[in-house]
């Protein structure tokens, strides 16, 4: 598994990078990983220089391939303002808007106050759901008072477990639970559900049961889940 981990700590040291750092080490207790660490204060100026020209400079190009190629993401950044950094969003703003569709995603912040903890609700997941990304169930904030003290490990513990299973899984085709897809497929069905007028992904066993004569012998694919127009869905209903 190629694990990519985007810190956007600017001190050093950081407790951005070290929030990052203990992720990817917990992810590694789960699946066999190799980790690549994106220090994104090393990018800054050709960032900003991407912004003005339209290109990415030699480090910027090499950060970006590794992110889109990448089996899963940690991210994680400081918190300015109640809100990830400039710099976090600038460097995601770069990356080709498809680079983070199907790929699973563990956010993840730092702070000196636990009261901006929600930014991780109300600021990141709704950025890499905007970009189609896979996030994991359990984002992980730190403020300040949370080095040293219960809960930190175990949360860490938790979201790292989430990841190493999700990418296990999509990269497989199996996991723990019938829903369980490759990669390819989620992007395949993201893709279908936006291009298709008012349309539904379903599981193919949950599609066979309420719109049987819609598929007209779709379920002899191999692919778990199917995309059922709504008209369609309305007219296998119909007597």
């Amino acid at each position: 598994m190629k694990l990519v981990v985007v810190s956007a700590g600017l001190s050093v040291p950081s407790s951005t990078r070290l929030l990052a750092d203990r992720l990817a080490a917990a992810t590694g207790r789960y699946t066999s990983v190799d980790v690549q660490v994106v220090e994104l204060r090393d990018l800054a100026v050709e960032i900003a220089h991407n912004f003005t020209s339209g290109f990415p400079g030699r480090a910027l190009s090499a950060a970006l391939e590794a992110v889109t190629e990448a089996d899963g993401l940690i991210v994680v950044t400081p918190v300015f303002s109640a809100s990830y950094s400039g710099l976090f969003k600038s460097f995601f703003d770069v990356l080709d808007q498809d680079a983070l569709t199907g790929k699973p995603v563990l956010i993840a912040a730092t702070g000196g106050s636990a009261r901006h903890s929600l930014v991780l609700e109300h600021a990141l997941r709704p950025l890499f759901a905007y970009l189609r990304a896979v996030v994991v169930p359990t984002a992980v904030y730190a403020a300040s008072e949370d080095w040293g003290a219960e809960g930190l490990a175990e949360r860490i513990d938790r979201a790292a477990g989430e990841l190493g299973r999700l990418v296990e899984g999509l990269g497989s085709g199996v996991g723990a639970g019938a829903g369980a897809v490759r990669r390819a497929d989620v992007a395949d069905t993201a893709d279908a559900a936006e291009t298709a007028d008012a349309s539904v992904v379903v599981d193919t066993d949950t599609a066979a049961a309420i719109a049987p004569r819609a598929l007209d012998g779709a379920l002899a694919s191999a692919d778990r889940f199917t995309v059922i127009p709504f008209e369609q869905q309305l007219a296998a209903l119909r007597p």
